[in-house]
């Protein structure tokens, strides 16, 4: 009764309840926050992880353009069901050169952290088309557009610059790269040794069976490498973390 009795000031002068809240607020932040300044990384390094080609880059931001991530997270938790559902459960490797990254668990439709080479480019290109026509029950709009929308590489080297402004470990090769190799992945007749060097495991065919370079050919590149860096027949988590 007597805690009772003194949590009752505490209620009755909002400034003292201000100046308590305050204090609670920044102790609670210290314990989270100070064990970070002493590990050397937060993010565990993982073999395999890399950033995206310029065409896969290109295609997420016409994955978040589209809005894509409001319906479909790229988060797979630890839970059995997910698991079993969807694969290994999300690493923060995984997201470490996505900006932003496209985390979360509301989901009107499947988690696509690990889509990435589960489904044929035609599956992608008639889902993409008509989503009812491939899953009857779906909510999907359809986004046929993207095939009729082609694209140059104009941009293309700065929109890579930018990433490496902010992090992502783009060499000056791959910024100088990047138009050849935006349009080299997408042209299965062209000579992507320089690409699968510069980004090794990175597919190269006409994703959209087109002749020309379209919206279709990054987004499907972008949603065929989800989830496919890490080789989880042999990874191992690290025991420290």
């Amino acid at each position: 009764m007597q805690i009772l009795a003194k949590h009752k000031i505490l209620e009755k002068n909002a400034t003292l309840l201000l100046v308590f809240s305050f204090i609670v607020v920044t102790i609670g932040g210290l314990v989270q926050i100070t064990p970070l300044f002493y590990l050397e990384n937060t993010i565990e390094k993982v073999e395999g992880v890399r950033p995206y080609t310029p065409l896969e880059l290109v295609g997420r931001d016409i994955y978040v353009r589209e809005g894509c991530y409001v319906c479909h997270s790229q988060m797979i938790r630890p839970m059995r069901d997910e698991v079993e559902r969807y694969g290994h459960y999300s690493l923060a490797a995984e997201s470490m050169y996505d900006h932003p990254f496209q985390w979360g668990s509301k989901r009107t439709g499947p988690d696509l952290a690990r889509v990435g080479g589960r489904y044929s480019d035609e599956w992608h290109l008639d889902h993409l088309r008509d989503p009812q026509a491939v899953v009857p029950e779906s909510i999907m709009p359809a986004y046929g557009f993207l095939a009729d929308r082609t694209i140059d590489a104009t941009h293309v080297r700065d929109r890579v610059q930018t990433d490496a402004w902010v992090g992502v470990p783009y060499s000056d090769e791959m910024i100088a790269a990047a138009a050849v190799d935006f349009r080299a992945q997408a042209d299965p007749n062209a000579d992507a040794e320089g690409l699968l060097e510069r980004y090794p495991g990175a597919s190269q065919r006409n994703f959209d069976r087109q002749p020309q370079l379209t919206e279709m050919d990054a987004l499907i590149a972008y949603l065929q490498v989800l989830g496919t860096m890490v080789d989880f027949s042999t990874f191992e988590p690290d025991p420290a973390r």
